[in-house]
């Protein structure tokens, strides 16, 4: 009996001095270390760990290598990880309410995004805890242009292309164009390219260099059509289980990476949009022409969302309006 009670005192010692007590949290995300989002999500991650003396531990498994961008949402509803981020319209399909930001022109500032942000937040907080989730944090991307192998003069010269979708939003903006809607997630668009599978794409300067987008294509317009966000989010049980200052160091780093997050995307637009003109891409202007004709698809895209999302959309869009 003396035996046991020892072989018990000395587990619980051990347990004590090697962290037995400490949580380890797998975080998935969609896109390679490069990119803005991860490296942000890194600082969240050593912010957490820092604050709570190491015992909550949160291990990136960036570029999807844990689960494939598409499962991502399920596998942290499901409680298969605790944590992860997603491209916010990725959701489109599951809740018109994740297609907010990818509307064409509706915002086509940081400033107006914020201000989208700020609208459709609680909305989206709601839509997640009904699915036992809790948002963190939102970051935004660089404002979206478009790719191509030809130069555009005017918007009809979309038409008839293979179009890269990565949303809901992207598929049905490519058949407003009359372009055909290809899906391409991130790893796979020079290849896409290459083969021709795809003819042209809508994305940020960022996806722009870390596909090497001088590769396959030579044309970037800076049309600065959107601006959608990733959104970072926890399982609520799992945030549950942690201790109150665990809680409080989670929430604490959340607010201090959507800010650092925000200013990040707007230095990587400079930077990336510089680094596709260095690498001999032609960045161009879209004319006011172009503009107008691809405001009316926005128009189109803005009427369908507001249809679909109801009183919700009307009063985000009045929030956003400053009404």
């Amino acid at each position: 009996m003396r035996i046991r009670r020892l072989c018990l005192s000395f587990l619980l010692s051990l347990s004590a001095s090697t962290g037995f007590a400490a949580t380890k949290w797998d975080m998935p995300t969609p896109y390679a270390d490069g990119t803005h989002h991860t490296q942000n999500i890194r600082e969240f991650a050593t912010d957490i760990e820092k604050a709570t003396g190491g015992d909550l531990k949160i291990v990136v498994h960036s570029g999807a290598s844990l689960f494939k961008h598409p499962e991502i949402f399920r596998a942290v509803r499901t409680g298969q990880a605790p944590i992860g981020e997603v491209f916010m319209g990725l959701l489109g399909n599951d809740d018109p309410i994740y297609k907010v930001d990818n509307i064409p022109f509706l915002v086509t500032s940081f400033d107006g995004a914020k201000k989208l942000y700020d609208a459709s937040r609680p909305h989206i907080e709601k839509k997640l805890e009904k699915q036992g989730l809790k948002l963190l944090f939102s970051v935004p991307w660089p404002p979206q242009g478009i790719y191509t192998k030809e130069k555009l003069a005017a918007i009809d010269d979309l038409k008839g292309l293979k179009m890269r979708a990565y949303s809901p939003s992207t598929s049905r903006l490519s058949i407003l164009l009359g372009a055909t809607p290809t899906t391409v997630q991130t790893p796979e668009i020079p290849q896409a390219f290459s083969t021709g599978i795809i003819d042209a794409m809508v994305t940020s300067p960022t996806t722009g260099v870390s596909s090497q987008a001088w590769d396959f294509s030579r044309y970037y317009m800076d049309s600065r059509a959107w601006i959608p966000k990733n959104m970072v989010f926890v399982n609520l049980r799992s945030f549950k289980r942690l201790s109150k200052e665990q809680q409080d160091a989670v929430l604490q780093a959340a607010k201090v990476a959507e800010e650092r997050g925000w200013k990040m995307a707007e230095q990587e637009t400079t930077e990336k949009t510089a680094d596709l003109a260095k690498h001999g891409m032609n960045v161009t202007e879209p004319t006011q022409a172009f503009i107008s004709e691809f405001s009316k698809v926005g128009q189109t895209m803005a009427k369908e969302w507001q249809d679909e999302v109801g009183a919700e959309g009307v009063e985000i869009v009045k929030g956003l309006n400053g009404g």
